[in-house]
């Protein structure tokens, strides 16, 4: 039995409250005694699937498996627990294998049914299967021997499910109440899908899906065979709890690649350095690189992807604030050279996206403040939520985890509709290009500064805004009081608002350098993106004498 399988269809949105709720686990696991006390519980009817099997087939279980074997079993059991889903909000208790096949299990995600799985030590299954001679599995066979086969093929199949409950030797009463309190605290995460010409890849949001890893990737990779790419930063503080993630459903790390923190390590030196480990830790075409970090991390992850054995798949576990509302959405990885940022690369999207918001408490002050660069970027682009960034923005930077999920999810929304318009940034009205919004500034500032921890590439985009702003009204876009409503609202989230908030002021000579190799100049003629208001964006080529008379009205040197 395997529990490698692909199905990125999205699930059905159901309202938890209304949602089937079904237990899976193994046999033994207390399924229908639970199930039945939870039902009453909850005010719900109780099915259990095994017994609408055999009064559906009218026989026994052991007769069906005996006259049609196990493929017309669950060919069977399949559609008795479609039926049962349908029927709405009741508890189901499945059989030990329902959940172990591909598509039954398929099936259950997309009807947006809520999957409790009872985990149970083997001791403990052990007893409670002691002289289960009805089930065809147990017939004439060594129960330890059995159960402990199962365990190892099913586990990991089980581990996809929403909530992991694990039971002891409590009564089932206990059990029961621990179960329908799992149930009231989960939440499911956001889900927002990338919808692109010839495919779609999800992007979820919400805490704890590190920890959970492996149930979001197992329906997604092509195999459960997976290379981590982290820094030693990250790695300390989420690397753990990854790899427990990732264990719980079968996966099996090749290897680990601890890269050094910060721009620099976005290197041709390192980009080799990364693709020579994967290719030593044995990669093949199936196998997948999960980048877990910032930006740094997945631009560098996601360009080895593209390039080792011609493309290999690709996920996007981003830590910071930046990585999860920008770069870890859209595909576009690649690493810095001397003449500036991210001018080697390639688009390489990812299979999924999990925006862990609960990573977001373990940032700096000052990283969570780069981070909302991009919100306010994204805010600009948006309109009314630039409004929202400005009455939210200084609480969301302090650190309220519940207006950050609203900053993540909406940004991540935004993106996902822009990418999936124009995926390549081929667009000549603006399409993608427009989320180079203050960009073109804050790449050479940040280049100017050497890619070295002096300067942030938040912070270097803060100051790109109004920049941005100053340069629309110069040319007759924009109300010049734009710039100073958005210098105001970065100066109140902590963020350098303009030049003279930098370490040092940069020459308007070298930022001009700077900008006609950044590869949004067209054949050395200045690209921007302008504003008309918020909400109003789109891209223009600008006269070098204009972009000069900013940055002298700015106080370049």
């Amino acid at each position: 039995m395997t529990c490698n399988s692909q199905d990125t269809r999205a699930p059905v949105r159901v309202r938890p409250e209304a949602a089937p709720i079904l237990l899976v686990g193994m046999p033994g696991a207390g399924k229908s005694a639970i199930g039945r006390r939870l039902a009453a519980r909850l005010g719900r009817e109780f099915r259990d699937a095994d017994q609408e099997i055999e009064a559906a087939a009218g026989q026994p279980i052991t007769e069906i498996f005996a006259r049609w074997g196990e493929a017309g079993f669950r060919d069977g059991e399949r559609r008795v627990i479609a039926r049962l889903i349908a029927e709405g909000p009741i508890v189901v208790a499945t059989g030990g294998g329902a959940f172990a096949d591909p598509a039954t299990r398929a099936l259950i995600r997309r009807s947006g049914a809520i999957t409790v799985w009872l985990r149970c030590r083997l001791p403990t299954l052990l007893r409670r299967v002691a002289g289960r001679d009805h089930r065809p599995m147990f017939v004439g066979q060594d129960p330890e021997a059995v159960l402990k086969r199962l365990m190892a093929a099913r586990h990991p199949c089980y581990a996809e499910a929403d909530i992991v409950v694990d039971c002891m030797d409590d009564s089932p009463e206990v059990t029961t109440r621990r179960v329908a309190e799992a149930i009231a605290a989960w939440t499911p995460p956001q889900r927002l899908t990338v919808a692109l010409a010839d495919r779609s890849y999800p992007v979820l949001t919400g805490p704890g899906l590190i920890a959970r890893a492996g149930s979001h990737l197992a329906p997604v990779l092509p195999s459960r065979r997976v290379a981590v790419i982290t820094d030693s930063t990250v790695a300390g503080l989420h690397l753990p709890a990854l790899r427990e993630g990732l264990a719980e459903a079968g996966f099996t790390i090749l290897t680990e690649i601890v890269l050094p923190p910060g721009e620099s390590a976005k290197s041709f030196a390192l980009l080799a350095e990364v693709a020579e480990g994967l290719l030593s830790a044995g990669v093949d075409r199936r196998s997948a690189v999960v980048a877990l970090g910032g930006g740094v991390v997945g631009d560098l992850a996601g360009f080895a992807a593209a390039v080792t054995l011609r493309g290999l798949p690709f996920v996007q576990v981003p830590t910071t604030l930046l990585a999860q509302v920008d770069s870890s959405v859209g595909g576009k990885t690649g690493i810095n050279t001397a003449q500036g940022k991210n001018l080697v690369g390639a688009f390489h999207q990812p299979r999924i996206v999990l925006a862990d918001t609960g990573a977001l408490a373990t940032l700096p002050p000052r990283e969570l403040r780069a981070g909302w660069a991009e919100v306010a970027k994204h805010g600009l682009l948006s309109g009314p939520l630039f409004e929202w960034c400005e009455a939210e923005g200084p609480a969301a930077v302090a650190g309220d985890a519940a207006r950050l999920a609203v900053a993540v999810v909406e940004s991540c929304r935004l993106k996902a509709e822009v990418v999936a318009a124009d995926e390549r940034e081929e667009s000549a009205e603006g399409g993608r290009a427009l989320l180079n919004l203050g960009h073109t500034f804050g790449h050479a500032i940040e280049a100017e500064f050497g890619f070295d921890g002096t300067l942030l590439h938040g912070e270097a985009v803060a100051v790109g805004l109004p920049l941005a702003a100053r340069l629309s009204a110069r040319l007759g876009h924009a109300d010049p009081a734009l710039a100073p409503r958005i210098e105001a609202h970065l100066a109140a989230v902590g963020l350098p608002a303009r030049l003279s908030d930098l370490p040092r002021i940069p020459s308007a000579a070298a930022l001009l350098a700077r900008m006609k190799s950044d590869k949004k100049a067209r054949e050395g003629r200045l690209r921007f993106v302008l504003l008309r208001a918020p909400g109003e964006a789109f891209t223009a080529e600008v006269a070098e004498a204009d972009v000069e008379a900013v940055l002298a009205e700015a106080g370049a040197a």
